[in-house]
């Protein structure tokens, strides 16, 4: 593991290979899984700022899921609403096709064309990242999910891990000095196997 400051990257992180395949999944993480994707705090103001803008990009059942239940609930935390509804499962509300059938996230979307100027939830943009938080101590973990096996082996293949697939999200949540000083670190372990299990660096 690696600690720089009070963030603890897991070995997984730098160690697993993914590129998501979306030939092979067709994004299905944004319709499967038990509860939406997490929301930090300052996060849920611009759920609410952004789904007026958005709106004209969802599906209808998206639209009625946020209508009947806002656009997040609390879901062990609080979570992006799913169409089904808290803990039940299913697509996010903020889920949209093309015409392969592959699916796309409406905000991001949005975001791209310039009609709003938050790209996503981070716990989304970080996938297949989760972050999670002590009193003291920020967890940086890879989520590992069967459906993303197809990414494991694109990853594998291109020989890109984690830690580098998701280099603008890390940056996004946590800047530019801490990616900076993970990337050294890896650099250093790989030139110094014996280095110890547990690196830490102060920024």
């Amino acid at each position: 593991m690696i600690m720089i400051d009070n963030i603890l990257v897991s070995d997984e992180v730098v160690s697993q290979k993914f590129v998501c395949d979306l030939n092979a999944c067709k994004g299905i993480c944004c319709i499967e899984g038990e509860s939406g994707a997490p929301l930090d705090e300052h996060e849920l103001v611009k759920m609410d700022e952004v789904y007026p803008l958005v709106k004209p990009y969802m599906t209808e059942e998206g639209i009625q899921a946020v209508e009947e239940q806002g656009t997040y609930n609390e879901d062990n935390g609080m979570k992006v609403t799913l169409i089904g509804g808290a803990g039940k499962g299913g697509a996010c509300a903020f889920v949209n096709y093309d015409k392969n059938g592959w699916t796309y996230c409406t905000i991001e979307r949005a975001y791209e064309e310039g009609v709003v100027d938050w790209q996503k939830p981070v716990s989304c943009h970080l996938y297949p990242v989760r972050v999670s938080q002590s009193a003291d101590v920020q967890f940086v973990n890879y989520f590992e999910w069967e459906i993303c096996d197809p990414a494991c082996k694109l990853g594998e293949s291109l020989k890109v891990p984690v830690y580098k697939f998701t280099k603008d999200a890390l940056i996004r949540k946590f800047g530019t000095e801490f990616y900076d000083a993970l990337e050294a670190t890896v650099e250093y372990m790989k030139e110094n196997p014996d280095a110890g299990e547990e690196i830490e660096l102060d920024q």
